[in-house]
């Protein structure tokens, strides 16, 4: 029998497809045991060590195991070194288990019986459990649902997403949502029926999930991210998808052993996200005497070639590689500074190929489209990195004024990124709307940022301010409803799917022709890099080469005149022009960022439903009073 969900009614954008679901089995990670409960995963009051291993709320009496079917087959073939890797750990862990169920029944030695069952208990644990997060999305443990949600497939193109319920079920909200979904087929119930390629199942099949639910453990529930015609099928992913499609096959199979035949993935050729998702533009130094650089689509290679296929592999694994080792020696070694610089580096002048020296062979120079996964993920990285340098600054020499104004130039760098993150992955979610819960992040980092800068001490020190309170609970913009649609949104809980279009194109547009443009300049006044960029909401230079973004360092000190600086060499002193600029600027900045985490927090609501952590989180800070600038 095919494993699959389809939808059992017409439904919009924004609804939940199943109540909350409880499931079979669930297990906390070690590191956990003793801050949470091990049956709902909440966080638990600070207590002394516990003398059990296990905690749980006053409310827990019981739990509940079970199983699943599972693809053990796939799972423990032995085709190739990764592989086999995978099996040996697979056989370890079923012998571990086997030890352990035969200990509880009072037996000396596993045999075949019993390893066949622990073989099909963990190989169904690895194909459907998924990994519980908290709200800060920080890796609890891991749970094994039902088939409401188990047997909804992958799609990099999902149509539905899925968020967590952290309570006990007592505590549960009484207003559960209906099932909205049912198996596309159904064997041994004489009250299913097909209508249209779908089995409703009244009786059978929901009996089931209600009894499933009265259980404990953290509480799923699915909810569609797009229009939804009764009879599609439902579908989330598995998988990043802000990845290139090759990583997203990679990651696929190395988990679940099958290869992902979407629609995006099947089409020929690649989709417009794809293709700049892995976009690398490769250029031949047509002999180091003369340095000229020819773009490689102007050379002899054409794309079925080896020699291009050689070159372009090359250059996906050397920028791969060593984009991965400069965030991962970040992430070790907690130093931001070199990880901006070689960052920068890498998107400013991209990687040569240095593995052959004979002066006769052309050199290739690989650089990163500005919307390659790679490029994305030094953005997020850089946002970061500025970050913590303005926060070591201030917390080691907050005193010294020449810090307290690199500390300011490092928060606005920071602020720049968090917004080219956001704008760049706007544009491929044009293209992709499956992209929605990434896109929620990224504007309500980038409204954070934009919000903190806004609000930072430090302006009253660099210059005299004549600007009046303006609290965040009061900006009302006269060009836009999207405060209004969010706040309504929040309110009731609904929204039709072109009452969000019209918000964002409303958005888009405000921010287009107004906000971005008169920050922008004034963000990424510190960045070599980001000031290649004129506008971040104009597409046009995500289209333009890499190569012609990185100009000469001494093109760019030419264009200083152009943009409006906070300081000059450690020098205050600036012109009556100068002080009006960065006056408002700091207006602009507040009111993009109450536009940016609006919108964030409507796509937060969107995905995970109007009480979710993240969009009353962006609630809160829009309705406190005291997030004003003065």
């Amino acid at each position: 029998m095919e494993m699959e969900m389809r939808s059992m009614e017409d439904t919009e954008i924004a609804t939940d497809m199943t109540p909350s679901l409880v499931p079979l089995t669930f297990s906390l990670h070690h590191s956990n045991l003793h801050t949470h409960c091990s049956s709902c995963f909440s966080l638990l009051p600070l207590s002394p060590i516990p003398i059990t291993p296990f905690l749980y709320c006053p409310s827990v009496t019981s739990s509940r195991v079970a199983g699943l079917l599972s693809n053990r087959h796939k799972l423990t073939c032995h085709n190739n070194s990764d592989e086999d890797e995978v099996s040996e750990r697979i056989s370890s862990g079923v012998r571990a288990l086997a030890t352990a169920i035969t200990e509880l029944r009072g037996e000396l030695e596993p045999d075949d019986a019993v390893l066949e069952e622990a073989e099909c208990a963990l190989c169904a644990v690895l194909t459907n459990a998924v990994e519980v997060q908290d709200k800060e999305g920080r890796a609890l443990g891991i749970a094994v649902y039902g088939p409401a949600f188990s047997w909804i497939n992958h799609s990099c193109s999902p149509n539905a997403c899925y968020r967590f319920i952290l309570s006990p079920s007592s505590s549960s909200s009484s207003q559960e949502s209906k099932l909205r979904i049912a198996p596309s087929s159904f064997r041994g119930s004489p009250d299913s029926r097909i209508d249209s390629g779908l089995c409703t199942i009244t009786n059978h099949f929901q009996k089931e999930e209600e009894e499933q639910n009265q259980g404990y453990g953290p509480r799923l529930i699915v909810r569609s991210i797009k229009r939804i015609k009764k009879g599609q099928e439902i579908t989330i992913a598995y998988t990043d998808l802000l990845q290139s499609k090759a990583m997203r096959q990679l990651d696929l199979w190395s988990k679940y052993r099958f290869i992902c035949c979407c629609m995006r993935c099947s089409v020929v050729p690649f989709t417009y996200v794809d293709h700049a998702l892995q976009d690398v533009v490769i250029t031949i130094c047509n002999f180091p005497k003369t340095s000229q650089e020819i773009s490689v689509s102007g050379c002899d290679f054409t794309s079925s070639s080896s020699s291009y296929n050689l070159v372009r592999d090359t250059a996906e694994r050397r920028l791969n590689d060593s984009v991965d080792d400069i965030i991962s020696e970040y992430l070790m070694a907690g130093d931001p500074e070199p990880c901006c610089e070689k960052l920068e580096k890498i998107l400013m002048q991209g990687l040569c190929d240095e593995l052959d020296n004979v002066e006769e062979t052309p050199h290739y120079k690989f650089m990163l489209h500005p919307l390659h996964y790679l490029s994305l993920n030094a953005y997020t990285t850089l946002a970061s990195a500025y970050k913590v340098r303005a926060s070591d600054i201030l917390s080691t020499t907050s005193t010294i004024y020449q810090n307290q104004l690199e500390a300011f130039d490092m928060s606005r760098t920071s602020a720049a990124y968090s917004l080219l993150l956001a704008t760049t992955a706007h544009h491929l979610f044009n293209s992709e709307s499956s992209l929605i819960a990434s896109l929620a992040n990224f504007w309500t980092g980038a409204g954070e940022s934009l919000l903190y800068l806004a609000r930072s001490s430090e302006w009253s020190k660099f210059f005299k301010s004549s600007l009046v309170a303006s609290s965040v609970s009061k900006v009302k913009c006269s060009k836009c409803s999207l405060m209004d649609t969010f706040r309504a949104y929040i309110c009731n809980g609904k929204i039709r799917n072109d009452d969000f279009e019209n918000a964002s194109n409303e958005f888009l547009d405000c921010i287009s022709h107004d906000s971005t443009q008169k920050v922008w300049s004034f963000l990424v006044n510190g960045c070599r890099f980001l000031r290649s960029i004129k506008d971040p909401m104009d597409s046009g230079w995500l289209v333009s080469t890499s190569n012609s973004r990185a100009t000469d360092p001494g093109a760019l000190a030419k264009k200083k005149s152009e943009v409006c600086y906070l300081h000059e060499s450690g020098n205050s002193i600036q012109t009556c022009e100068e002080q009006t600029c960065n006056e408002n600027a700091r207006v602009h900045i507040f009111e993009l960022g109450v536009h940016c985490l609006a919108y964030g927090g409507l796509l937060a609501a969107i995905c995970y439903g109007h009480h979710s952590h993240l969009a009353s989180y962006v609630e809160q800070i829009l309705d406190d009073k005291n997030n004003l600038i003065l």
